[in-house]
């Protein structure tokens, strides 16, 4: 079983952010399971959503404690919160933020990846709601998921403008983090 844990701020598009993982994990033919959990429910408080994948039906419905995977769709959320607490040894995390952002010291194995997603999303969407463009340099950075399944999650979730700026968003974010593993 893969987990994957999502810290951001209510109405950043973390549960779309879940939505779309597990979707494409769907179409990949594994059995996913996507759920948020909240805080205090108001717009910018702290919140999580999780994903679990795996080849057979997912039973268990905690919280996610050890992941496999770290999205961090807000980094103001690290000054107060461990966001990489229990993240596996071998783990990788994609944060949202630009290039020379200061990162906490991980275990030797694991991977810190950061994306500029706001920024693309910016030019892409015309909102900064970096979410699908993190989608995409998770694909990148994990090689989970490909690229062509997301956009096609995303044709299926959006439409008209919303539909474009996000599928140019994932794009971007795959490429950009493609260009770093060069």
């Amino acid at each position: 079983m893969k987990e994957i844990r999502i810290h951001a701020r209510a109405g950043q598009g973390a549960i779309t952010t879940a939505y779309l993982l597990g979707y494409a994990y769907f179409l990949k033919g594994m059995y996913p399971y996507a759920f948020p959990h909240f805080g205090a429910a108001r717009m910018g408080a702290p919140m999580n959503a999780f994903v679990r994948v795996d080849s057979r039906p997912i039973r268990l419905r905690s919280q996610i404690y050890e992941p496999d995977y770290v999205l961090v769709v807000d980094p103001t959320l690290m000054r107060g919160f461990n966001c990489f607490s229990g993240l596996k040894e071998d783990g990788v995390v994609i944060i949202n933020d630009k290039e020379g952002a200061e990162i906490p010291k991980l275990k030797a194995k694991q991977k810190v990846f950061l994306v500029p997603a706001n920024d693309i999303a910016m030019r892409t969407i015309g909102r900064p709601l970096g979410n699908t463009a993190l989608i995409g340099g998770f694909a990148a950075a994990t090689g989970e998921l490909d690229r062509d399944t997301l956009l096609e999650v995303v044709k299926k979730r959006f439409s008209g403008k919303a539909q474009e700026g996000n599928i140019q968003a994932i794009k971007e974010g795959y490429e950009y983090i493609k260009g770093v593993l060069k």
